[in-house]
């Protein structure tokens, strides 16, 4: 891959997007660019990271597996995201494992790199901040999911959380551009997957969810409630 094509998708990433020219071409020679296939680990929990990962093309899942084997899937990031900035931040083990959904393109910054970018360039450190801010809501609005009861509250919840970071209006209502299983729901939200299936078949009866032919899901004007929203915490 040559500059220019880095240069191109370092561009969309969320960390590294307000740069100029001359300070993307900086972060580029600081860069190694690695190719993961699906389904394979790129990180593994409790291992000591020494690089931050930048997604340029596929799409990551974080996980931890529970004590009795179940999965229980933490984030999903696509192309633009990065990860395993925290475990260099704070210097411990990674708290998950992160596993590519798609074929991948990463690109990779050591740590030593890392640090002296965010030392040098205050609009990246600024735009750190507030992506490290915006997990950490996603996080409350996840421990608030899990809170509750009732499946379809937790799956609904599930969909409007992700709209933020996959959803697309348009005339029909929000489409979500992710691909999700029934699994990976049952991973997300704690339940089981024939309760994600039985809860799925119930919202699209009620038309408040349409499952598209690339099976991606629309929430329609139906889907949202003034009872049901996610928190908006200050």
């Amino acid at each position: 891959m040559n500059d220019t094509s880095k240069s191109n998708f370092l561009k969309k990433t969320e960390i590294f997007s307000s740069l100029s020219e001359k300070e993307m071409d900086e972060i580029i020679n600081k860069m190694v660019v690695k190719q993961f296939k699906k389904n394979e680990s790129i990180l593994y929990e409790e291992d000591t990271n020494e690089f931050m990962y930048i997604i340029f093309l596929g799409k990551v899942k974080v996980v931890r597996t529970t004590e009795d084997g179940k999965e229980i899937i933490l984030a999903m990031h696509k192309s633009g995201s990065f990860f395993g900035e925290m475990a260099m931040i704070d210097g411990k083990t990674m708290p998950a494992s992160v596993i590519a959904t798609d074929d991948s393109l990463i690109a990779l910054i050591a740590k030593k790199d890392f640090f002296s970018i965010i030392f040098q360039e205050n609009k990246v450190t600024r735009n750190l901040l507030e992506i490290l801010c915006g997990r950490l809501r996603r996080c409350w609005d996840t421990i608030q999911l899990l809170n509750f009861n009732n499946a379809s509250h937790r799956t609904k919840m599930l969909f409007l959380m992700m709209c933020e970071e996959y959803g697309k209006k348009t005339p029909e209502g929000t489409i979500l551009n992710v691909k999700l299983t029934h699994q990976d729901i049952s991973d997300m939200t704690g339940l089981t997957r024939e309760t994600v299936t039985r809860v799925l078949d119930k919202l699209q009866k009620n038309k408040e969810i349409v499952i598209l032919k690339n099976k991606a899901i629309c929430l329609t004007p139906a889907f949202v409630k003034d009872d049901f929203k996610i928190p908006n915490y200050a």
